[in-house]
């Protein structure tokens, strides 16, 4: 018997419930980005870091670019997609061509297990350090990119204002780019 059901448009979106009970048992993959804004020889001048409100706790915190990995969606297509998704379509990436991630980060639902927290869900992403040379206007639920240079980026005030203990990757990042002063 075949189906007359109408062809999801979007086939590795889950519904709102579908994706709770996957959250509730299974780990889901992400990808996160910190933006950057490079000198000519390829060092970091500048950081991007999200003001964003959450519809569902009523928040507003500091994150950075980040994402699901849709079923069926190549790591690279998904990076391009979320940072499009958080900083528009005039951002201008510069994605690597071979998407090996600085760090793995593991996300879990119970504070204090690992340095990263999400309420939600155990989650692991694959981050990254992507220049952007292009206009950054946020959108979605990104309400503001704020621009800071590695310095300011290392403030512990920001860093411990970074959602479910970003600050920590952010560090990671100008660690491994070679910007820690």
């Amino acid at each position: 018997m075949s189906s007359l059901r109408t062809p999801d448009p979007n086939p590795g979106w889950l519904s709102e419930f579908a994706l709770e009970e996957t959250r509730s048992r299974v780990p889901i993959l992400y990808v996160e980005a910190v933006p950057a804004r490079v000198d000519v020889a390829g060092q970091i001048e500048q950081v991007g870091v999200l003001l964003r409100g959450s519809a569902a706790t009523g928040q507003i915190t500091r994150t950075l670019v980040s994402g699901r990995v849709l079923h069926g969606e190549s790591i690279r297509n998904a990076l391009q997609r979320n940072i499009e998704k958080d900083l528009g379509p005039a951002a201008f990436p510069r994605l690597p061509l071979s998407p090996v991630p600085f760090t793995v980060a593991e996300y879990f639902p119970l504070p204090g297990v690992a340095p990263l927290h999400d309420p939600r869900q155990h989650a692991v992403a694959l981050v990254y350090v992507v220049p952007v040379t292009g206009e950054c206007d946020p959108r979605q639920d990104a309400l503001e990119l704020t621009w800071l240079t590695p310095k300011e980026a290392l403030e512990p005030s920001l860093l411990d204002d970074l959602e479910g203990g970003r600050g920590q990757l952010l560090k990671q990042a100008l660690a491994w780019s070679g910007a820690l002063i």
